[in-house]
């Protein structure tokens, strides 16, 4: 096996959660590497000089844009292996008319999210964030259990919105639950696999209608900009429940706030828009809605998991050997 000369692209504060000892140890198997190791700027003079032999970058959050001038400073630059998910910020037009190998961890970035929607799909049976909310404010009476109907995860029907890398796994995670039914909506999706995973491939407004709890995991692309507006909203049962994992843009948040002040529906946000919302936002202080700070996907040691995703892409680009998640300009119309 040959060692290619490698660089890491990505912010300090990146480097220091992604690369421990273990992660750098490897790393130093598999590639040569030069000084400095890592960067966060391209635009450097000793940047420059490492891009004059570096093969392969390894890419990670705060990585800079891979623009023509950057590209032409690596003229023996054959990968970029990203250890993170979406690289629709990362490259050009100009690193697919190189030709270049590019790589992400996309899938491993699905588990934590699909995690975390889950955990929110249980939660928000049992109204758990909301309840909460209340407990707060009136610690002498529990009679407000009764306020928010029926307390469940028996037999309620569950919407996915998007049969994603993270649509599919919290689809698979619904197995755990005796529910009603899972419905998932994708134009995109062969309803084949869709029941292979254990739901049903329904169009949109038939999901949405049928939901009790309706979760989102759709990419922002131009045309799922404000895909659930008002009308999409008005749809949902009352008393459902919106989970946004996915993007903040996905969802009209003018018209989810008149939803949520009227009391008819029920938010779990972990993604807003914008992001973050104003302080002078209703949503932060209604008792039913719950806001989280974008943290359902990899943070501190699990984005060890991502990196040793990219690791593993080197070491296949360093064996000759076909890659298992490469990215290709087509994959970026319809994927994050």
């Amino acid at each position: 096996m040959r060692r290619p000369e490698a660089m890491l692209v990505m912010s300090d504060e990146t480097f220091r959660t992604q690369f421990g000892r273990d992660e750098l140890d490897r790393l130093a198997r598999l590639a040569v590497l030069g000084d400095p190791l890592h960067v966060t700027d391209l635009d450097t003079d000793q940047a420059r000089k490492r891009l004059a032999h570096v093969e392969v970058l390894l890419t990670s959050w705060g990585a800079p844009a891979l623009t023509p001038e950057r590209l032409a400073a690596a003229p023996g630059l054959r990968a970029v292996l990203h250890c993170a998910g979406s690289v629709r910020g990362l490259v050009t037009d100009a690193v697919w008319e190189r030709g270049l190998l590019v790589t992400n961890a996309v899938d491993e970035n699905a588990l934590p999210v699909a995690e975390f929607t889950f955990a929110a799909i249980i939660l928000a049976g049992k109204r758990v964030p909301f309840l909460s909310a209340y407990a707060r404010d009136r610690r002498d009476d529990w009679s407000i259990a009764t306020e928010h109907g029926e307390l469940s995860n028996y037999g309620r029907t569950v919407g996915i919105v998007g049969f994603s890398r993270t649509g599919r796994r919290v689809v698979e995670r619904l197995a755990a639950l005796e529910t009603r039914e899972v419905l998932v909506a994708d134009p995109y999706a062969d309803p084949v696999v869709v029941a292979a995973a254990g739901a049903r491939l329904v169009p949109l407004d038939e999901l949405l209608a049928a939901s009790d709890i309706c979760s989102l995991h759709v990419p922002a692309l131009p045309e799922t900009s404000g895909m659930i507006g008002g009308r999409e909203l008005a749809l949902l049962p009352d008393g459902a429940t919106l989970i946004n994992t996915a993007r903040g843009v996905v969802v009209d948040t003018e018209a989810l706030e008149r939803e949520c002040v009227s009391g008819r529906l029920y938010a779990m946000l972990d993604v807003t828009e914008p992001e973050p919302l104003p302080a002078s936002s209703v949503l932060y202080d209604l008792p039913n809605v719950m806001i989280t700070p974008h943290v359902a996907g990899s943070l501190g040691s699990e984005t060890r998991r991502m990196t040793g995703a990219a690791l593993d892409e080197l070491e296949l680009y360093a064996r000759g050997a076909a890659p298992r998640a490469a990215v290709t300009r087509a994959d970026l119309r319809t994927a994050a």
